[in-house]
């Protein structure tokens, strides 16, 4: 009886070790979305940029997002501007009717020091769109991550 039991135990085992990296896999997919600067966006239609239904079904989620840090305005800022390409000098815009439609503002969880413009970076946070002011600063935004975070790739 006892090679029964230990013949159960070392089946069980191997199965769990064989489902292991799965379950790791499933788990780091699910946690954030990934999104793509060319597919925030749907159309240009006549009232300007219109939202994907990407970016409507991941608001108030985790997602993350490659791109370059755009400069900062200030050295001491926890935010910062996400660009598609690497650009020398900050893409903010007077009002949301001229935003582009590839950079998004990253409001930081916790301060953290800044990357030259041209490193790429990983950043992850909880999606919002739709156009906002920021009452600090008066920047106006149409895509903003909150409570974000940055890694260099």
């Amino acid at each position: 009886m006892r090679t029964g039991q230990y013949l159960n135990r070392r089946q069980l085992m191997l199965a769990a070790l064989a489902s292991a990296p799965l379950l790791s896999l499933t788990n780091r997919t699910s946690a954030s979305e990934q999104l793509d600067f060319d597919k925030l966006y749907k159309s240009f239609g006549v009232l300007g940029l219109e939202f994907s239904d990407q970016v409507k079904n991941s608001a108030g989620k985790q997602v993350e997002i490659s791109g370059f840090m755009a400069p900062p305005l200030k050295a001491e800022a926890n935010f910062f501007v996400l660009t598609e390409i690497p650009m020398s000098i900050c893409p903010f815009c007077s009002s949301d009717s001229d935003w582009p439609d590839n950079i998004m503002v990253v409001y930081l969880a916790s301060k953290q020091t800044f990357v030259q413009f041209n490193a790429p970076i990983l950043t992850r946070g909880t999606l919002e769109y739709g156009s906002w002011t920021d009452p600090e600063t008066g920047f106006v935004s149409q895509l903003r991550l909150r409570d974000a975070s940055f890694k260099t790739v």
